[in-house]
């Protein structure tokens, strides 16, 4: 499993021209969180993606998204998990399909809305555009 963890004033998922998840949070920032989902995965490393999310010190001042109360836009990027070593077409095999990576992604989320946290969300599967507003920039790779 692999997350892409950058810390935002902002930021949104839009599907079929409708925004479906959104987190404004210019004071606290928050963070847009892109997972993917690997198909040979530990059991567990959904629990480690989520705590890294609640728990890494990457806001402003060193804090947490737990610490600052800040929200968390979460969405399921299955071509984090590509591999680009060979070719020039990326290789998909090791992303889990949709059937495997969705409980996980929804694990996810109930997990940080467990401790509290604000989530929103992508729409699993869809074609979703993107947006952020990155501090800093501060971005890092989560891998579990």
């Amino acid at each position: 499993m692999k997350a892409v963890l950058t810390r935002v004033s902002s930021a949104s998922v839009t599907v079929d021209s409708e925004v479906v998840g959104a987190i404004d949070c210019p004071e606290t920032g928050g963070i847009l969180a892109l997972v993917g989902v690997g198909v040979n995965d530990a059991e567990d490393a959904w629990e480690t993606v989520a705590r890294k999310i609640a728990e890494l010190r990457i806001l402003d001042g060193e804090r947490s998204v737990t610490d600052a109360a800040a929200p968390v836009l979460l969405v399921s990027q299955f071509t984090l998990m590509g591999r680009t070593a060979k070719g020039r077409r990326p290789s998909w095999s090791d992303a889990a399909p949709g059937d495997v990576a969705k409980p996980v992604m929804d694990k996810i989320a109930t997990a940080l809305r467990e401790r509290n946290i604000h989530v929103e969300e992508g729409i699993f599967g869809a074609d979703m555009q993107v947006a952020s507003v990155n501090q800093g920039p501060f971005t890092v790779i989560v891998e579990a």
